[in-house]
């Protein structure tokens, strides 16, 4: 039991040395102690705060870009919905030009087919009068005696006629 219990001389040593080292930390490090132990304690305090700080200013800028990107995209969707438009009367622009410029064309193609056609028209009638007037000077100069002789020769020239209408 001597063994658990110490000594009454290692006692009074042991509280000797314990006041001696108490004593001289007390008047030497003490107050540096304290004062480091103080300042690390602002030092942890200040950087709580600053990084309450930084959280703050964080969830402030997360808003505030979460309200730019919903601000983009409806400045994009805008501009999409315009491009579309611009796109949608540019071709309906183009394709009323085409469809003017196609009755124009074709306005002009029928005019110019009925011209060809008057004037094809106007060349036969003018070919036939020409051939009648031919026929007809043919028919009098030769001044026939015999009406029969007169009929055989108008049938011969119509049928030269129309060999040359074929």
């Amino acid at each position: 039991m001597d063994l658990l219990l110490p000594g009454l001389g290692l006692l009074f040593w042991t509280f000797l040395a314990f006041g001696l080292v108490f004593f001289l930390l007390r008047k030497y490090a003490w107050k540096i102690i304290v004062d480091s132990l103080n300042e690390r304690e602002k030092g942890i305090a200040d950087s709580l705060d600053a990084a309450k700080k930084v959280k703050a200013e964080m969830t402030q800028l997360k808003s505030e870009n979460e309200a730019l990107m919903v601000q983009a995209r409806e400045e994009r969707a805008l501009m999409l919905k315009e491009a579309k438009e611009t796109r949608d009367k540019l071709i309906n622009d183009a394709k009323e030009q085409a469809k003017a410029e196609a009755s124009k064309i074709l306005a002009d193609a029928n005019a110019a087919i009925h011209s060809q056609k008057m004037a094809a028209l106007t060349d036969i009638k003018n070919q036939i009068g020409n051939m009648v007037i031919e026929v007809s000077e043919k028919v009098i100069r030769k001044q026939l005696d015999n009406k029969a002789e007169q009929e055989k020769y108008i049938q011969q020239m119509a049928g030269e006629l129309n060999q040359f209408g074929k």
